[in-house]
């Protein structure tokens, strides 16, 4: 009964908003929208949505631009060429990704990317549909990557899908760019660079003159086997279904000239087919779905190595995943700030101090066998640049530590855990100024079971956390403090191998994201039943 469970779970990607503040509450409309909810799943339900907040948008003139427009039906890629707008100048102060998607029929869930000049912008995942379709919308900033947007460049995009007699779902989307003219509050990168070569020997060329390097790793956990639920693997020793070496432990490093740069702790993604239950998912996606957000890493103190005019070799691997096995992947972009009065700046890298990866997971067989999981790892590094503005010293220390739980039944018919990972990361930059500090703290949470009765009968119970905390000090004193909280909660049964009109499906999904900083307040709960909308409620 377990392998019908695993290939449920694994099949969901194996083929492969208004102003941001604003007052509300629940609306008489959505007391009524709980009131209508019908008893169980039937053949439509509402639209895909989430609680996270639009993109704002200044009010300045504004340029569009069309980037793809295609329907996905197999694994070829869409090509296309990008051309800068007219009207909006050569700076913006926002530029806008807005992604328009539908389908309908039936389909597994699919990750896609689109890429422009070769760099990621967007990584996402697709709603599975029902027979009589839905439509949904992703917005992300991408002001960050202006400098790939100034000139003519190839544009290339993916939503890996099959489509046959039973796989009826063509997945149709339009995505655009939106310019608006003037300068962003905080200045973006002057440049955005890929990687070149092999993926077994990528090297990284940066401008002489850089003063910050930050590096962003889309990592994805993914492709339908063990990897899309690393988080559920178990050591080799134990009687499971996805066995992988140490067991769940994963790290997503980044290494300059075969030396460690940064460590970071992947997010736990869930696809809007994952843990054996669409269901959950058909309204509300699971944080990051949608928009997959990178890893960054703050490469600054390499600086001084990297401004020989050289190619450098840059490596992405992610620990703990067995040798051999396939299921990540870890494109890169890399964004440089230069300085504009000097042609090169020189600078050294001073410290670099590593633990050694703590990685202990403990299996214990028995009626309930059990996987106890105590991980982590530290890294500091420190360089200096001598700027044309003065000496400036970059120190990144970068924290992990993830422990889990995880319990499951003879024949897996239980399937449970409870885990927590921990990525906090403190950047200092002393010079040219006041000493400024920035401490980010990140916490993602995983808390769910899967049950599978003698009746058939299906049930998951699962409950997602992603926290970040962000706090500047400047010269000692607090200057910006942040908050994100997004928290998704899901019920949802039904019966397994019948036919579609006899599984009897039922769900009820939550949903709250709250963001609280110098910029305002955000806070919205949505809530759903059996697929339709039965809560929005707007706060602050």
């Amino acid at each position: 009964m377990r392998r019908r469970i695993v290939m449920s779970m694994l099949a969901g990607a194996a083929l492969l908003a208004s102003t941001l503040f604003g007052t509300g509450a629940a609306t008489a409309e959505t007391a009524a929208q709980a009131a209508d909810a019908p008893a169980e799943f039937g053949t439509d339900w509402h639209d895909p949505v989430t609680a996270a907040p639009p993109v704002t948008r200044p009010h300045t003139k504004s340029c569009q631009v069309t980037l793809a427009e295609h329907q996905f039906r197999d694994f070829t890629p869409y090509r296309g060429a990008y051309t800068p707008p007219r009207g909006c100048g050569e700076h913006w102060s926002k530029v806008v990704l807005r992604l328009d998607g539908k389908v309908k029929g039936r389909q597994f869930d699919r990750l896609g990317y689109l890429h422009v000049g070769g760099a990621e912008i967007l990584r996402t995942s697709t709603p599975e549909p029902s027979p009589e379709g839905v439509e949904w919308r992703v917005e992300k900033d991408v002001t960050r990557y202006g400098d790939i947007f100034r000139g003519p460049r190839d544009v290339e995009m993916l939503i890996g899908n099959v489509v046959d007699d039973t796989y009826t779902g063509v997945i149709d989307v339009r995505v655009t760019l939106t310019f608006y003219r003037g300068r962003p509050e905080t200045p973006a990168p002057d440049r955005v660079l890929t990687l070149t070569g092999a993926a077994d020997a990528t090297t990284l060329t940066t401008p002489r003159n850089s003063e910050r390097i930050v590096a962003e790793v889309y990592a994805t956990g993914s492709g339908g086997g063990c990897e899309e639920f690393w988080y559920l693997t178990a050591p080799d020793p134990a009687a499971y279904s996805c066995r992988a070496g140490h067991g769940p432990y994963r790290e997503v490093q980044i290494k300059v000239d075969g030396q460690l740069a940064g460590i970071a702790a992947p997010f736990p993604h869930v696809w809007t087919g994952g843990w054996s239950n669409p269901f959950l998912w058909y309204v509300l996606p699971a944080p990051r779905a949608f928009d997959v957000r990178p890893v960054e890493y703050d490469l600054t103190p390499f600086a001084g190595l990297l401004n020989d005019g050289r190619p450098h070799r840059v490596e992405v691997s992610v620990v703990g995943v067995p040798a051999g096995r396939s299921g990540w992947s870890a494109p890169v972009n890399v964004l440089v700030w230069r300085d504009a009065h000097r042609e090169h700046v020189t600078g050294a890298l001073t410290r670099s101090e590593a633990t050694d990866v703590a990685d202990s997971s403990v299996y214990t067989p028995g009626a309930e066998n059990r996987v106890d999981t105590d991980a982590g790892h530290r890294l500091t590094v420190s360089g200096h640049l001598n700027t044309s503005h003065g000496r400036v010293t970059t120190t990144v220390t970068r924290a992990l530590a993830n422990t889990s739980a995880h319990r499951w039944t003879d024949g897996e018919d239980t399937d449970a855990l409870d885990g927590v990972w921990a990525d906090d990361e403190t950047v200092t930059v002393e010079g040219a100024g006041p000493e400024r500090t920035t401490r980010t703290h990140r916490t993602y949470t995983v808390n769910g079971a899967v049950t599978l009765g003698a009746d058939g009968r299906l049930r998951t119970v699962l409950t997602l956390g992603d926290r970040a905390t962000v706090v500047r000090h400047e010269s000692g004193r607090r200057a910006v403090r942040s908050r994100l909280d997004d928290t998704y909660s899901g019920d949802a049964a039904y019966t397994v191998d019948v036919p579609r009109d006899q599984r009897h499906a039922v769900g009820t999904s939550n949903e709250r994201y709250r963001v609280h900083g110098p910029a305002g307040c955000w806070d919205r709960s949505l809530g759903t039943a059996q697929g339709a909308l039965t809560e929005d409620r707007r706060r602050c």
